[in-house]
């Protein structure tokens, strides 16, 4: 069997000129409500999403005063398992917290 030449084969793509496009970003927020504490909330913004002890009380009261507040903006699988873990944790809790994801 002989070797094959890729260059020397016809029709084949080379990718060039193709236009590629990044994979749609996910704002992940979370919705104010009447029962989860301050407390639980900024807890839950360090451990899920990372933010320090400052960045999370500041985006606890944009939940708290504004309604919602903007965790980070991912890619739709990272947004996706931040919004499940957020509810799982606030389950474990007994808490109502709802967080959910827009697309950009």
């Amino acid at each position: 069997m002989a070797p094959m030449k890729p260059e020397l084969e016809e029709g084949a793509e080379t990718g060039v000129g193709e236009e590629t496009r990044e994979p749609p970003l996910y704002r992940v927020l979370l919705l104010n409500d009447d029962y989860t504490t301050m407390e639980f909330v900024v807890q839950v913004l360090m451990t899920v999403f990372g933010k320090s002890v400052e960045e999370a009380t500041r985006i606890m009261l944009n939940v708290h005063h504004r309604g919602s507040g903007i965790c980070g903006v991912y890619p739709f699988e990272v947004a996706e398992t931040k919004v499940e873990t957020v509810h799982s944790l606030a389950r474990e809790r007994g808490f109502p917290l709802r967080c959910v994801m827009e697309q950009e």
